[in-house]
């Protein structure tokens, strides 16, 4: 089972890479993860924000990184892209990595 703090531990491990490699400015959990509701067969929702000049491959690459990283399928959302009657319940949500 996938718990939120060991996710966000290893986040907070894995950031400077994440920044380096990736262009991520902020990287956050929200969904079941987030929520602690984790079941089998869910996947991890992370919330990124990419610094200027990050394209489609960054994302990409993001998300083949993290789900070898954890083992698991993972949903990447950028911060920009969140459509609007979404916003408030993940961001109300979202707990985010610190390096």
């Amino acid at each position: 089972m996938i718990k939120r703090d060991i996710v966000l531990g290893r986040l907070d491990e894995l950031l400077p890479e994440l920044k380096k490699n990736y262009k991520v400015k902020e990287i956050g959990l929200f969904g079941s993860v987030a929520r602690n509701e984790y079941k089998t067969g869910s996947d991890i929702d992370f919330l990124v924000e990419f610094e200027k000049g990050a394209d489609l491959f960054d994302l990409a690459a993001l998300g083949i990184f993290l789900e070898d990283e954890f083992e698991s399928k993972v949903d990447i959302i950028s911060k920009r892209a969140v459509r609007d009657e979404l916003k408030s319940r993940i961001f109300s949500e979202v707990v985010y990595a610190h390096a």
